[in-house]
């Protein structure tokens, strides 16, 4: 089942700023709704271990993520994998981009595709949009929280 999302937002904080908290596993980690562990391995690769409840089912998603098409500090792209055993899989890939505002500001957009089947898929696709949906607006909520936390400083 395909999941779309496009979205944008406004961050006060400079472009190279964004980006490099875009690449900071500490960071995602704590921003990623349900992520246990991320780790670097490489500069352009990670593995994840995320706990999400979709609708009944709760699952453990095991995955990778990698860092493509980088064009620092302006955009790149994020391709990932995670199976979460019985409850399904997601794999999917987001075209990320940043553009630098006159205030001194951010306006991060992008893209999202994501493909899910197994148990996860059968709930239909209102409740998986919807629930990704939410997903995103926490990340970004807790995202541009921890850089005005930062930027406070």
């Amino acid at each position: 089942m395909p999941v779309e999302i496009r979205d944008e937002h406004r961050i006060d904080a400079p472009v190279e700023k964004v980006w490099a908290a875009l690449n900071d596993p500490e960071v995602l980690q704590i921003c990623i709704p349900g992520c246990e562990r991320l780790e670097k391995s490489t500069d352009t690769d990670m593995s994840a271990t995320v706990v999400l409840k979709v609708g009944p089912i709760k699952a453990r998603f095991e995955g990778s993520v990698q860092l493509c098409d980088l064009n620092p500090p302006c955009s790149y792209t994020i391709v990932g994998e995670g199976k979460g055993g019985v409850a399904g899989f997601a794999k999917g890939s987001a075209d990320v981009t940043l553009t630098e505002q006159a205030d001194g500001g951010t306006l991060l957009r992008y893209n999202v595709k994501v493909d899910i089947g197994g148990k996860i898929a059968q709930l239909g696709s209102r409740l998986i949009d919807s629930t990704a949906r939410k997903l995103s607006a926490q990340f970004f909520s807790k995202f541009v929280s921890s850089l005005d936390k930062e930027t406070a400083f």
